[in-house]
């Protein structure tokens, strides 16, 4: 077989050039209106995360996955996490929110996401629902995300 419709027959499969752990994810749409999980501020470069993902995080679920996300256990598949990712600013002595730098999105499908423990990973630049930043769901986000396997994936807790 040619190697460009090969490659052709692969990038279709995928969904897109790169996404190795199943078909796109969806913006989430109405997410702010979901439970709020909890909040942080990464504000120095003592933090290891800093140069990606310094500034404000809140973080979201959907009513699907509340009851894991409370309670603990696997999340069931239609479970939705999202990552608000807002500049933080000093002024005037206090941290305020900027612009918004990503959304992050984890979506549970067992089926649709086997490669990356039943998760599909997204994250959309700034304000837009449709400029994609993962190129390999697996390399960029599982990759990380395999350490919380005990927490079936997912690093935040809920705070009550």
């Amino acid at each position: 077989m040619d190697r460009r419709l090969l490659s052709l027959l692969t990038i279709l499969a995928l969904g897109r050039v790169g996404y190795a752990a199943g078909p796109e994810v969806e913006y989430p749409s109405g997410f702010r209106q979901w439970a709020h999980v909890k909040s942080m501020v990464i504000y120095s470069d003592k933090h290891p995360l800093f140069g990606q993902f310094g500034g404000f995080h809140s973080v979201y679920v959907n009513p699907k996955g509340l009851p894991a996300m409370t309670k603990g256990g696997s999340f069931p598949d239609g479970s939705v996490l999202v990552f608000d990712l807002l500049e933080a600013r000093e002024e005037n002595g206090a941290y305020v929110e900027g612009s918004r730098k990503l959304i992050g999105v984890m979506v549970k499908d067992r089926q649709r996401y086997k490669v990356a423990g039943g998760w599909g990973f997204e994250a959309f630049k700034g304000d837009s629902r449709t400029e994609r930043t993962v190129t390999d769901a697996t390399a960029e986000c599982f990759a990380c995300h395999q350490k919380q396997k005990a927490n079936d994936f997912v690093y935040s807790g809920f705070r009550p």
